[in-house]
């Protein structure tokens, strides 16, 4: 064989391969333009599709003309409506004939799409789930003639032309990548919009997209405003704002049974002298506004919990504060100073002040008595007067500058270690999970401390960082132990760390096998004050498999309106809202509403502080999906 024609043997060779594997690309990513073309399709006829249908009166021919209309224009293989309970409502399936595409062409290149799905709603309830998928024929139709073009195109055009073809389509298909992401994020329950592409039909698909994540969250909110208004209105005072006797009553009890705080801390309680007198002189208009002026002077923004008992009596519970005589002193300094030179002129003896210091398990009965024997003390000693009785501390008393060694030692000694208890689904106690609560072994206190005794001043000495990770690694060697979930609290201070993200998501990297039966908890206050920080953490904690939750939701979330993007996996209702639930219907609708707006997000609703056995069953009817407390007993032994 000759040069020339070895040279052109080789020149043949190498632009039959660079044809072929021009062919091959340019085939398979108009495969994948398809794929993404009808999955997209899918997705946005069944939404549509069946927001249409949830808007419609649910009588059986009026739902069959409608999909009949839909079925008969859009080119479907099929469309299916089933009934929660699984029964077929609605089906049709195309009986026409394929479209003449070699069958050798479809077997070697399958479309693989997945089918649209979307939940039809009858109000608040659930009726259907809509399942379609368009008709592939076309599809194969468009890439048979796509195909036998490029053939031609590249006989005619040569290399260069293939080239310059991929690299348009990769600039065309950008745009859908966007789409399919914002797809993929409201399927995690993150809605977010993307920019509309200069493309005519792909601007349409983006717009339809960003319209329907709209109007989902305009929905959300309009929702959240209304639980959030049912809320003011049955826990806190009308004319005040302050908490309700109830709902003050609850956070107290919380206060006292729970270990969200310290064990010690001082109830202060302001009487105001004779309302009806102050009536009488002020009017009722003059009167309420006295009453905002004190309600705005005891919640002024600060981690304290003030109420309105009853009519003249306010109350304030100040949670770190262990000497009732001190939280009486600055009280009643801002009394005189803020508030009753607005109204000495016209009534000079206005209030009576007491205070009392309490203990963790200490009875509320008996703390109320001794505020109310404090009161008539406070009474004796004239108008305007405060009085604290005396009492002995029995808190831990260990110097500021010792607590940086005492802790970083009880890290690395391990004198840190969790109490486990249970989370349990229903009524029948079946386990969802452990939560673990923190605890520190001192050499000076024998009995161990709880959270809140120890982690206000590890927050101030900026430890609570180290502190979490070594709750991580106990919680990781309990899961080693035995089976089941567990969940884990994290400070609201360490997860503005960035080190502490980093060296928590290297910490879990390790354990692929225990990491997915992890759970991790921030209290709501923590999440509002640093909310990017935990967006960004639960974030990279789902990209691990892990699942993220905030802890004593209820207060500030409603009305923010961020609760839709963050995709949580559950929330743990503030036991305020929890406890003598039976008795407060007020709180039943609002709990109603709040589990229903969760579900929908497809998040898990767990109630906290549960104290009594007896409200399982309601709780579980009122949409709770778990609940621990007090009065939850598991019943197996998972």
């Amino acid at each position: 064989m000759s040069l020339v024609k070895q040279l052109w043997l080789a020149i043949s060779l190498v632009m039959l391969s660079a044809f072929g594997i021009s062919l091959v690309v340019n085939v398979y990513s108009s495969r994948q333009y398809l794929e993404q073309q009808l999955q997209i399709k899918n997705i946005d006829n069944a939404t549509s599709l069946a927001l249409s249908l949830s808007q419609m009166e649910k009588d059986p021919p009026t739902l069959e003309l409608m999909v009949s209309s839909q079925f008969d224009i859009g080119h479907y293989r099929f469309i299916r409506i089933v009934a929660p309970s699984g029964q077929p409502l609605i089906e049709k399936h195309y009986e026409g004939q394929p479209v003449d595409v070699p069958q050798w062409f479809v077997s070697l290149i399958p479309l693989r799409v997945q089918n649209g799905q979307a939940l039809i709603q009858d109000g608040w309830k659930q009726y259907g789930t809509l399942t379609l998928a368009s008709h592939d024929q076309y599809a194969y139709k468009s890439l048979w003639d796509g195909t036998r073009q490029l053939l031609l195109w590249f006989l005619l055009g040569g290399l260069l032309t293939g080239l310059l073809g991929m690299t348009l389509l990769r600039f065309i298909t950008r745009p859908l990548l966007d789409v399919v992401a914002q797809a993929q994020a409201l399927a995690e329950r993150r809605f977010k919009t993307v920019n509309e592409p200069r493309t005519p039909e792909l601007r349409a698909v983006t717009r339809a997209m960003n319209h329907m994540v709209g109007l989902l969250k305009t929905m959300f909110a309009e929702e959240a405003q209304r639980l959030e208004t049912l809320r003011d209105r049955v826990n806190h005072d009308a004319v005040t704002g302050l908490a309700n006797r109830e709902y003050f009553l609850s956070q107290l009890g919380e206060i006292l049974g729970g270990e969200q705080h310290g064990s010690t801390g001082s109830l202060v309680i302001i009487r105001l002298d004779d309302l009806n007198q102050l009536n009488d002189k002020l009017g009722h208009q003059g009167a309420d506004r006295l009453l905002r002026s004190l309600g705005d002077l005891l919640h002024d923004g600060q981690q304290d919990y003030a109420g309105r008992l009853k009519g003249g009596e306010f109350a304030v519970v100040y949670p770190s504060q262990d000497s009732a005589a001190q939280a009486a002193q600055t009280l009643h300094a801002r009394l005189l100073g803020d508030w009753l030179p607005q109204w000495q002129a016209e009534c000079p003896d206005l209030f009576h002040l007491a205070a009392v210091r309490y203990q963790r398990h200490q009875s509320l009965g008996e703390l109320l008595a001794q505020a109310d024997q404090a009161l008539a003390q406070a009474q004796a000693k004239g108008q305007n007067n405060w009085h604290a009785p005396e009492q002995g501390s029995t808190k831990l008393t260990i110097p500021a500058e010792q607590w940086r060694s005492l802790l970083t030692d009880a890290i690395r000694v391990g004198r840190l270690s969790l109490a486990w208890f249970p989370v349990v689904k229903g009524a029948r106690g079946q386990l969802l999970h452990r939560e673990g609560s923190l605890r520190l072994q001192t050499e000076a206190a024998p009995p161990l401390l709880t959270a809140g005794d120890f982690l206000p001043m590890a927050a101030k000495l900026k430890l609570t960082a180290p502190i979490d990770l070594e709750v991580v690694r106990l919680a990781l060697n309990g899961l080693r132990e035995a089976s089941g979930d567990m969940a884990v609290n994290l400070s609201s201070e360490s997860i503005t760390d960035f080190s502490f993200r980093n060296q928590l998501g290297e910490l879990l990297q390790a354990q692929p096998a225990l990491r997915v039966r992890l759970l991790f908890e921030v209290t709501e206050f923590g999440v509002a004050r640093h909310f990017e920080a935990f967006q960004d953490l639960t974030q990279r904690l789902q990209s691990l498999g892990c699942r993220v939750g905030i802890k004593y939701f209820g207060q500030d979330f409603l009305e923010s309106g961020k609760l839709a993007s963050l995709g949580l996996d559950y929330i743990k209702v503030d036991p305020g809202y929890v406890r003598g639930i039976g008795s407060h219907s007020g709180n039943q609708e609002f709990l109603t509403g709040l589990c229903t707006m969760a579900h929908t997000l497809g998040m898990l609703v767990i109630a906290a502080g549960v104290e009594q056995a007896q409200d399982l069953p309601l709780l579980e009817q009122l949409g709770f999906d778990g609940m621990t407390g007090p009065g939850v007993r598991r019943t197996d032994q998972a």
